[in-house]
Protein backbone atom coordinates (compact mmCIF):
# COMPACT_ATOMS: atom_id res chain seq x y z
CA UNK A 1 0.00 0.00 0.00
CA UNK A 2 1.56 3.35 -1.10
CA UNK A 3 2.19 6.58 1.22
CA UNK A 4 -0.72 8.30 2.33
CA UNK A 5 -1.24 11.32 0.44
CA UNK A 6 2.50 10.69 -1.60
CA UNK A 7 0.63 12.10 -4.90
CA UNK A 8 -0.46 15.39 -3.38
CA UNK A 9 -0.20 18.62 -5.23
CA UNK A 10 -0.74 20.87 -2.11
CA UNK A 11 2.20 22.89 -1.32
CA UNK A 12 3.21 22.26 2.40
CA UNK A 13 2.48 26.20 3.07
CA UNK A 14 -1.15 25.54 2.37
CA UNK A 15 -1.08 22.25 4.42
CA UNK A 16 0.04 24.24 7.11
CA UNK A 17 -2.61 26.66 6.71
CA UNK A 18 -5.16 24.03 6.69
CA UNK A 19 -3.69 23.28 10.04
CA UNK A 20 -3.89 26.44 12.08
CA UNK A 21 -7.51 27.08 10.56
CA UNK A 22 -8.49 23.99 12.53
CA UNK A 23 -6.07 24.15 15.34
CA UNK A 24 -7.51 27.80 15.73
CA UNK A 25 -11.47 26.49 14.89
CA UNK A 26 -10.62 24.49 18.00
CA UNK A 27 -9.41 26.76 20.44
CA UNK A 28 -5.64 26.95 19.83
CA UNK A 29 -3.50 30.45 20.63
CA UNK A 30 -0.43 31.63 19.48
CA UNK A 31 -0.38 29.60 16.56
CA UNK A 32 3.81 29.57 15.02
CA UNK A 33 5.79 27.82 12.60
CA UNK A 34 9.37 27.46 12.69
CA UNK A 35 11.62 27.26 9.57
CA UNK A 36 14.63 25.06 8.67
CA UNK A 37 18.17 26.29 7.27
CA UNK A 38 16.92 25.98 3.57
CA UNK A 39 13.31 27.75 4.85
CA UNK A 40 11.38 25.45 5.28
CA UNK A 41 8.60 24.60 7.65
CA UNK A 42 10.02 22.62 9.77
CA UNK A 43 7.69 22.58 12.72
CA UNK A 44 4.31 24.06 14.28
CA UNK A 45 3.69 25.68 17.29
CA UNK A 46 0.85 26.36 19.54
CA UNK A 47 -0.78 26.58 22.81
CA UNK A 48 -4.25 25.42 24.28
CA UNK A 49 -5.58 26.77 27.13
CA UNK A 50 -6.08 23.84 29.60
CA UNK A 51 -7.39 23.66 33.25
CA UNK A 52 -3.92 23.55 34.37
CA UNK A 53 -3.06 26.75 32.88
CA UNK A 54 -1.34 27.24 29.05
CA UNK A 55 0.20 24.58 27.20
CA UNK A 56 2.24 25.18 24.56
CA UNK A 57 2.58 22.03 21.98
CA UNK A 58 5.10 21.76 18.68
CA UNK A 59 3.96 19.75 15.96
CA UNK A 60 7.45 18.87 13.85
CA UNK A 61 7.68 17.41 10.36
CA UNK A 62 10.73 15.61 8.32
CA UNK A 63 10.80 15.24 4.89
CA UNK A 64 13.70 12.53 4.75
CA UNK A 65 12.47 9.84 6.20
CA UNK A 66 8.98 10.15 4.37
CA UNK A 67 11.11 10.66 0.89
CA UNK A 68 13.13 7.28 2.54
CA UNK A 69 9.56 5.76 2.74
CA UNK A 70 8.47 7.04 -1.44
CA UNK A 71 11.71 5.66 -2.48
CA UNK A 72 11.69 2.00 -0.83
CA UNK A 73 7.64 1.73 -1.97
CA UNK A 74 9.24 2.52 -5.71
CA UNK A 75 6.65 5.50 -6.67
CA UNK A 76 7.01 7.19 -9.91
CA UNK A 77 10.47 9.25 -9.76
CA UNK A 78 8.09 12.42 -10.83
CA UNK A 79 7.36 12.14 -6.69
CA UNK A 80 11.02 11.56 -5.65
CA UNK A 81 11.87 15.09 -4.53
CA UNK A 82 12.33 16.99 -1.25
CA UNK A 83 9.91 19.26 -1.65
CA UNK A 84 7.55 16.28 -2.36
CA UNK A 85 8.17 14.63 0.41
CA UNK A 86 7.86 17.45 2.54
CA UNK A 87 4.30 18.06 0.79
CA UNK A 88 3.32 14.75 1.85
CA UNK A 89 4.66 14.72 5.81
CA UNK A 90 2.30 18.26 6.03
CA UNK A 91 -0.60 16.68 4.47
CA UNK A 92 -0.31 13.34 7.16
CA UNK A 93 -0.05 15.41 9.79
CA UNK A 94 -3.00 17.49 8.54
CA UNK A 95 -5.10 14.63 8.19
CA UNK A 96 -3.86 13.75 11.55
CA UNK A 97 -4.61 16.33 13.06
CA UNK A 98 -7.92 16.31 11.72
CA UNK A 99 -8.56 12.87 12.89
CA UNK A 100 -7.43 13.93 16.50
CA UNK A 101 -10.12 16.91 16.60
CA UNK A 102 -12.76 14.33 15.55
CA UNK A 103 -12.32 12.72 18.45
CA UNK A 104 -11.79 15.45 21.05
CA UNK A 105 -14.88 16.72 19.77
CA UNK A 106 -16.50 13.82 21.29
CA UNK A 107 -15.18 14.68 24.69
CA UNK A 108 -13.79 11.45 24.91
CA UNK A 109 -10.56 12.83 25.44
CA UNK A 110 -8.46 16.17 25.89
CA UNK A 111 -6.75 18.25 23.81
CA UNK A 112 -4.03 18.16 26.01
CA UNK A 113 -4.18 14.39 25.95
CA UNK A 114 -4.01 13.95 22.47
CA UNK A 115 -0.70 15.93 22.01
CA UNK A 116 0.75 14.91 25.19
CA UNK A 117 3.91 13.69 23.36
CA UNK A 118 4.25 17.06 21.41
CA UNK A 119 3.93 19.25 24.83
CA UNK A 120 7.05 21.59 25.24
CA UNK A 121 8.97 20.53 28.49
CA UNK A 122 10.87 23.23 30.36
CA UNK A 123 13.83 22.24 28.53
CA UNK A 124 12.22 23.22 25.30
CA UNK A 125 12.10 19.93 23.86
CA UNK A 126 8.52 18.42 23.40
CA UNK A 127 8.18 15.53 26.15
CA UNK A 128 8.86 12.44 23.93
CA UNK A 129 12.22 13.80 23.65
CA UNK A 130 12.53 14.80 26.72
CA UNK A 131 11.52 11.23 28.10
CA UNK A 132 13.47 9.63 25.50
CA UNK A 133 16.95 11.26 26.39
CA UNK A 134 15.98 9.65 29.81
CA UNK A 135 15.36 5.84 28.38
CA UNK A 136 11.28 6.96 29.18
CA UNK A 137 12.11 6.72 33.19
CA UNK A 138 9.78 9.19 34.80
CA UNK A 139 12.26 10.25 37.23
CA UNK A 140 16.24 10.53 36.85
CA UNK A 141 18.19 7.51 37.41
CA UNK A 142 20.13 8.47 40.79
CA UNK A 143 16.28 9.95 41.67
CA UNK A 144 14.23 7.42 44.10
CA UNK A 145 10.73 7.54 43.62
CA UNK A 146 10.30 5.78 47.13
CA UNK A 147 8.09 2.32 47.18
CA UNK A 148 4.71 2.27 48.22
CA UNK A 149 3.44 0.45 51.47
CA UNK A 150 -0.16 0.08 51.63
CA UNK A 151 -0.57 3.13 49.43
CA UNK A 152 1.96 5.59 51.20
CA UNK A 153 5.12 6.83 49.27
CA UNK A 154 8.44 5.62 51.57
CA UNK A 155 11.99 7.39 50.61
Amino acid sequence: MPLLNYTTQIDATKTVAEIQAILAKHGARRITLDYDDAGRIAALEFEVETPSGIVPIRLPTDPHPVLEVMKRQKVATRFLTEQQALNVAWRIVKDWTQAQMAIIETRMVRMEQVFLPYIVAPTGDTLYEFLAQRRFLLAAPDDSLGETVDGEVTE
